[in-house]
């Protein structure tokens, strides 16, 4: 009697089962987030229960008027400014160590958040708009344009001769030291009162969330994440070097500078909104990167669901930590992100040493 082997699975089906495998983890983590979102709104200083949070989302007609304002006026904003943000940061995040081809880039560590910082902190506390008339929204826009001009800035370096990718990160990292002197120096000579408001703001917090911002948050992610998407496949090659990405007819330099302003936008107006809010952008994508790979097809998307769901479970952090104080979510992310940034840069260390 002869014994025949199994059929080996063909390389067509490896590939249909990693794809299987990678949607239903897409799905568990979207899942996850909805979840996560619904707890962060039926938790608060309220007390209130389950069914009447649940009944003022679903019908706010049946609901009692406290609830529902409480509800719809107050942590609903919250929470999906929490999710918002959490997936700009991470697009953000991702999309910046893929076009640097470095672990460690992220808005924070290239020095977008700290020109954001120093953009409104012009603003609180000499009063000064860099974009006039609009008073209104003077340190929100004040943080948006010095975030974007960071980032242009850095490009520019990319665009001189001999400049490597490294050299980019380098300049960020010295952006991010520079704005932080300034911020230092504004810091001292402010009042006693601007001075309690931008430590406040420069700590993260969600607390300012409305719907008009969650709306604007919604928009920037609308018109950069398509774009991501439409480039998918040739940032796929530029994570194999830029020689590479150039013999597959890719436009590097074109493609770099496209990216990085997206994710400037991105990171900008999440920055703008809550504050400086860190290593969002730098843990998201690593998580989505080891449970699904490079494929931005697929690395995108797990980046963006990873970023929301660890800022909407910092946001519940935030509120149950400490029973009745709300904490600043940028502390709680910088206690998360900061082991995982230097496990980070022992792994490089010894990738580099052997």
């Amino acid at each position: 009697m002869t014994v025949t082997a199994a059929p080996s699975l063909t390389s067509v089906d490896h590939y249909l089962k990693r794809r299987r495998r990678h949607m239903l983890l897409l799905i568990a983590t979207a899942i996850l987030t909805v979840i996560s979102l619904f707890t962060d709104v039926a938790i608060g200083p309220g007390g209130y229960p389950l069914s009447e949070v649940l009944q003022a989302i679903v019908s706010p007609a049946d609901a009692s008027r406290i609830v529902g304002v409480v509800i719809w006026d107050i942590r609903l904003p919250v929470a999906l400014m929490a999710i918002v943000v959490g997936m700009s940061l991470a697009s953000a995040g991702a999309e910046m160590q893929t076009i640097l081809n470095n672990p460690l880039a992220d808005p924070f560590t290239l020095g977008v958040s700290a020109a954001a910082s120093f953009g409104a902190a012009l603003a609180i506390v000499l009063g000064i708009g860099l974009f006039p008339g609009a008073e209104a929204l003077l340190t929100t826009l004040n943080a948006f344009i010095m975030a974007m001009l960071a980032s242009l800035l850095i490009w520019l370096v990319s665009r001189l001769r001999g400049v490597s990718v490294q050299t980019m990160v380098l300049m960020g990292i010295a952006l991010m030291f520079f704005f932080n002197a300034l911020l230092g120096v504004l810091q001292y000579v402010a009042s006693e009162q601007s001075l309690q408001q931008l430590v406040f703001w420069s700590l993260g917090s969600l607390s300012r969330a409305s719907w008009p911002k969650v709306g604007i948050a919604v928009a920037a992610l609308v018109l950069t994440l398509p774009v991501f998407f439409i480039a998918g496949w040739r940032l796929t090659a530029l994570r194999m070097g830029d020689l590479q990405a150039r013999a597959m007819g890719v436009n590097v330099a074109r493609l770099r500078l496209l990216v990085l302003l997206c994710s400037s936008l991105l990171a900008a107006t999440a920055v703008a909104f809550v504050g400086t809010i860190g290593f969002i952008g730098l843990v998201g994508p690593h998580i989505a990167r080891l449970l699904v790979g490079e494929d931005q097809r697929v690395f995108l998307p797990m980046s963006a669901l990873t970023g929301a769901l660890l800022m909407s479970l910092t946001s519940i952090a935030s509120k149950t930590i400490i029973p009745g104080v709300l904490l600043p979510i940028g502390i709680l992310t910088a206690l998360i992100g900061l082991p995982f940034f230097v496990s980070l840069i022992l792994k490089s260390r010894r990738e580099v040493w052997g």
